[in-house]
């Protein structure tokens, strides 16, 4: 399965806990990653600089649903599921 087009909720939904460019303290889950561009893409897909977790997520169609909406949905009841 490939990435939605202009979807962006793996980059949205999760608290990221490791440096991001421009968010060294990482990222809070809800709040769009810096590294989102405008067509909902990640500026640093596939360069060093990118989060361990975030090159670990692939979309699946059990994360990602139908929709951009669903996709939401589940990232952030996942995150809400395994807060400490």
């Amino acid at each position: 399965m490939d990435c939605r087009e202009r979807c962006g909720a793996c980059c949205i939904a999760p608290s990221i806990t490791s440096p991001i460019p421009g968010m060294p303290h990482g990222k809070p889950a809800g709040i769009p990653c810096v590294q989102l561009d405008d067509e909902y893409r990640c500026r640093l897909y596939g360069r060093p600089e990118r989060p361990a977790f975030c090159a670990s997520l692939r979309p699946l169609a059990s994360m990602c649903g139908a929709s951009s909406g669903e996709a939401m949905e589940t990232l952030t009841a996942l995150e809400v599921a395994t807060r400490p």
